[in-house]
């Protein structure tokens, strides 16, 4: 067991290099709000309007730099409102998710697919996979203490990667099932 930072992943998009170009125009350049806690990535100053047949949510906020794939990463309860299905999956699974509209100050884009419920998840670097013995290991649970709605999280998929800072990533409707606010630790929990 070993204690991790939990944050907590509010609705955003990531936005492929054409997409963005198509919504704020030629040659547009992200503008950074504020660094996020994996090393590179930031929260951008520019929002989109996420749109379907049945709703819209505006002031979505967009994730730098951009990828090779646009990705929109909502939760459960926006998902209803929006009146779509996402499937649960990992980041960059998007293969047969949903579709949405995108709207930009400059123009649109109909995503086909690529509208997602992001898998809670660990972000690891592989000196603590290999301290913490998780190297054969694709799952953990993480339990979260909080005053009145304290939980275990199960089947929390481990992301690797040599840069990235320890954390415990989940969704706003996680978050609040489980009560969160402000700072909170997890517990990683090695069966």
């Amino acid at each position: 067991m070993f204690k991790i930072l939990v944050e907590i992943s509010a609705r955003h998009v990531h936005l492929s290099p054409k997409h963005l170009e198509k919504l704020f125009g030629p040659g547009y350049q992200l503008n950074k709000l504020k660094d996020l806690s994996q090393k590179g990535q930031f929260a951008a100053k520019e929002t989109v309007i996420l749109k379907t047949l049945k709703s819209e949510i505006p002031n979505v906020r967009i994730v730098g730099p951009v990828r090779k794939k646009t990705q929109v990463e909502i939760s459960k309860t926006d998902a209803i409102k929006l009146g779509i299905n996402p499937p649960i999956r990992k980041s960059g699974d998007l293969a047969g998710s949903a579709g949405c509209v995108l709207i930009g100050p400059k123009g649109k884009v109909k995503l086909k697919e690529g509208v997602i419920i992001a898998w809670r998840h660990l972000h690891l670097n592989p000196r603590l996979v290999q301290k913490y013995g998780l190297t054969s290991r694709k799952y953990v649970s993480v339990k979260v203490k909080t005053q009145k709605r304290s939980l275990t999280f199960h089947q929390v998929y481990l992301q690797i990667d040599p840069s990235f800072t320890p954390s415990f990533q989940i969704d706003t409707d996680e978050a609040n099932a489980a009560g969160i606010e402000g700072e909170t630790e997890g517990i990683v929990m090695i069966e």
